[in-house]
């Protein structure tokens, strides 16, 4: 099960995609809303109904969380205490986190991805304390997946397919959606 976070001013592109792929090879996703109504509007206005408010998701129990970015969306998912201390605890227990554009920094900024390889939107590596930046359209490092931006969201789906799922599975995707 795959918990993707939303909270206001998230990139649509990011978070839809990785829902959309996702389910495509039926691994159980929900959207999670980090506030207070399920209805999330995205950094271009986009309102989004999430599955489920962040009180009733059991983070602890999922395989895969997944940070969006876009701003203030990646700053807002920082912010929340709920979700700070998920992460946490998915860190010392080696569970896999994913984050995207400008949510890599949510990690970074913890001190999570020293000594890990790891990829942002330009300008937040600076927020990567300790990572070794790789120019490259995703990452996987340790059970952290990193990727660079809204152009790159498809690769970055499929990654997660990749480790939760397999390769072959990942590849058959990516051919029968014409992303070869």
């Amino acid at each position: 099960m795959v918990y993707v976070m939303l909270a206001d001013g998230f990139e649509e592109i990011e978070a839809l995609t990785v829902v959309d792929v996702l389910r495509r090879v039926n691994i159980k996703t929900y959207t999670v809303s980090i506030g207070r109504d399920r209805t999330v509007t995205g950094a271009h206005s986009i309102p989004v109904v999430a599955d489920l408010l962040i009180s009733e998701a059991d983070l602890e129990a999922a395989d895969m969380i997944v940070l969006p970015g876009g701003m203030p969306g990646a700053e807002n998912l920082y912010k929340n205490t709920i979700l700070e201390k998920a992460i946490e605890s998915r860190v010392s227990q080696k569970k896999w986190i994913a984050a995207i554009c400008a949510a890599p920094f949510i990690l970074g900024k913890k001190g999570y991805l020293k000594g890990k390889e790891a990829i942002c939107y330009p300008g937040f590596e600076k927020d990567l304390a300790g990572a070794v930046i790789r120019d490259k359209k995703v990452v996987i490092s340790d059970k952290f997946i990193t990727s660079k931006g809204p152009g790159t969201a498809l690769d970055f789906a499929l990654a997660i397919v990749s480790v939760l799922r397999d390769e072959k599975t990942a590849d058959t995707l990516r051919a029968g959606m014409q992303a070869v």
